[in-house]
């Protein structure tokens, strides 16, 4: 009898947890067809259980039910999103796509306002208040804090702030003899930023690879320890 304190579930999951992992891991020899049903099923995975969690919880309880229950002024709101998802459906065929042009319009410019207002709602915004919020000395003498280190902190943030911003500065002058390019002072600002994005991107790869790392470990003490369970009754 093989790992009695395993149920039959967890066995068959653990062998295709064991299989899957291995897999992945033939990546390691370089690009192989292991490697490729591995990430096959992953996608295969990931797009059915979307599908389902869009189905769910989109699809039945803000457009079918409502269809079926709603009120009629609620049925007719619920026409606009039925026939933009129907059009969006032609897509599919080459000879009706033109028809999906709509929903892919709607689509985009949704998304376009709702990136621009997160980022402005979700990011600008919120920067600016806790770049400014920084140079509160008189909360940070009642929080116990020092008004030196405080200040100095709050400086350097919104150098970088500024800086970074001014990377990102695009407007050129023109001359007629001589090539465009940006005033001397925002270069120069742009020059300090580059290194402050530098410094942010370089924790960014240090917490993803701390990630990575951390999930390698979790993969490695699974495989030894299903493995030990498994060869438990053979070498008890």
């Amino acid at each position: 009898m093989i790992a009695p304190d395993l149920a039959l579930a967890d066995l068959l999951g653990g062998f295709v947890g064991l299989w899957l992992t291995l897999l992945v891991f033939s990546y390691l020899l370089g690009d192989n067809f292991l490697f490729r049903i591995a990430i096959h099923i992953f996608i295969g995975v990931a797009a059915g259980f979307s599908g389902v969690v869009a189905f769910y919880n989109v699809i039945l309880p803000q457009l079918i039910l409502p269809l079926l229950s709603g009120g009629e002024v609620e049925r007719l709101l619920l026409l606009v999103p039925l026939i933009l998802s129907i059009m969006l459906l032609a897509k599919v065929s080459p000879k009706l796509a033109r028809w999906g042009n709509v929903s892919m319009a709607y689509l985009v410019g949704v998304g376009a306002a709702v990136a621009i207002g997160g980022s402005l709602m979700g990011t600008i915004f919120p920067q600016v208040r806790a770049t400014i919020n920084l140079f509160d000395l008189q909360a940070a003498q009642e929080g116990g804090s020092s008004i030196f280190f405080q200040f100095v902190n709050g400086s350097i943030i919104l150098v970088g702030v500024l800086t970074t911003l001014a990377y990102f500065h695009f407007g050129t002058s023109a001359k007629s003899d001589q090539p465009s390019q940006r005033p001397a002072w925002i270069e120069w600002l742009a020059q300090i930023g580059k290194i402050f994005i530098a410094i942010a991107f370089g924790v960014l790869f240090a917490g993803v690879y701390s990630a990575a790392l951390m999930s390698l470990i979790d993969r490695l003490y699974f495989i030894v320890d299903f493995v030990r369970t498994i060869l438990r009754p053979f070498v008890s």
